[in-house]
């Protein structure tokens, strides 16, 4: 997969956790809302972050590789203003929350509502060389890089009992 003139190959390598990071391990901590627009490779997103400041607003699209390993695919990211925001999340969209905490080289996602429970790492990379060498820390309970059901665009969608399943063949309990 090449990258195109406005899109750019995503590598990265996700990561179940059975809690969260212990909070002195967190540098950053963001509060982000993603919108997922039906029938479309579309996520508006907002995220925020909880020491203060304007929030980042952004419409990605990301075309998934049809390959396996850290390579997801392309990705491409618009920044907008608040009114290009507000006049995206106008159209009907799938909602999924999450705080994301900074503990690098991870951001782990902690999901909020029908996902409440649900604890997700993920490393992003420069070069496959980067990615393949990549040595997850030992508190990261299993990689879900190729299991498609622990995407954004998958979760979105799914019960909270379905969840429950999906990580209980992982060994993990959603609390």
């Amino acid at each position: 997969m090449r990258p195109a003139k406005y899109a750019r190959v995503e590598r990265e390598r996700r990561f179940l956790l059975e809690s969260p990071p212990a909070p002195a391990s967190v540098t950053a901590t963001r509060v982000i809302t993603d919108r997922y627009l039906p029938g479309t490779r579309l996520r508006l997103r907002r995220s925020e972050r909880r020491d203060g400041g304007e929030p980042e607003l952004k419409l990605t699209q990301k075309i998934p590789a049809a390959r396996p390993g850290a390579v997801q695919g392309l990705i491409t990211t618009v920044y907008l203003s608040p009114a290009e925001h507000d006049l995206f999340a106008s159209l009907p969209a799938a909602l999924l929350t999450k705080t994301r905490l900074s503990v690098p080289p991870l951001g782990v996602d902690v999901f909020g509502g029908p996902l409440a429970g649900l604890v997700l790492a993920e490393a992003e990379f420069e070069s496959d060389e980067a990615a393949l060498a990549f040595v997850p820390p030992a508190w990261c309970a299993a990689e879900v890089t190729e299991d498609v059901r622990f995407t954004g665009g998958s979760l979105v969608a799914v019960s909270r009992e379905v969840l429950a399943g999906w990580l209980g063949e992982y060994g993990i309990r959603l609390g």
